[in-house]
């Protein structure tokens, strides 16, 4: 499996903007269904945006118009740039890979790579 990392995260006051990074290795992006997910204390892994090896991006309903998922293939790494934070936003954030597909997925047990997560906190 592809190794990834993320970076980026941190403490931000509501209404500020961060920009998440998930390094890859042991594998190429370019060929990968890239994925963030978000994981809040006591709740389960939510899907955030994903970004296809063709360049379809899709995005959950909580992030949509906040958020922008993008890819930089020649340096094997993924970004998640979040603006607009609310305090709800605040949790750990993921990046997952898997292989391509053209199916629409935002089932978490359907990717086979993750990272250890970076955690996002929004004050209010």
């Amino acid at each position: 499996h592809v190794q990834l990392v993320e970076s980026g995260g941190g403490l931000v006051q509501a209404g500020g903007s961060l920009r998440l990074s998930c390094a890859a290795s042991g594998g190429t992006l370019g060929s990968l269904l890239m994925a963030w997910f978000r994981q809040a204390p006591g709740k389960e892994r939510e899907f955030v945006a994903s970004s296809s090896s063709g360049g379809r991006t899709y995005y959950g309903d909580s992030v949509k118009g906040r958020f922008s998922i993008s890819r930089d293939n020649g340096k094997n790494t993924l970004y998640l740039q979040m603006s607009s934070l609310a305090p709800e936003d605040t949790a750990s954030y993921y990046c997952a890979a898997r292989s391509n597909t053209v199916r629409l997925i935002l089932d978490p047990r359907e990717f086979a790579s993750w990272g250890r997560g970076s955690q996002v906190t929004v004050s209010s």
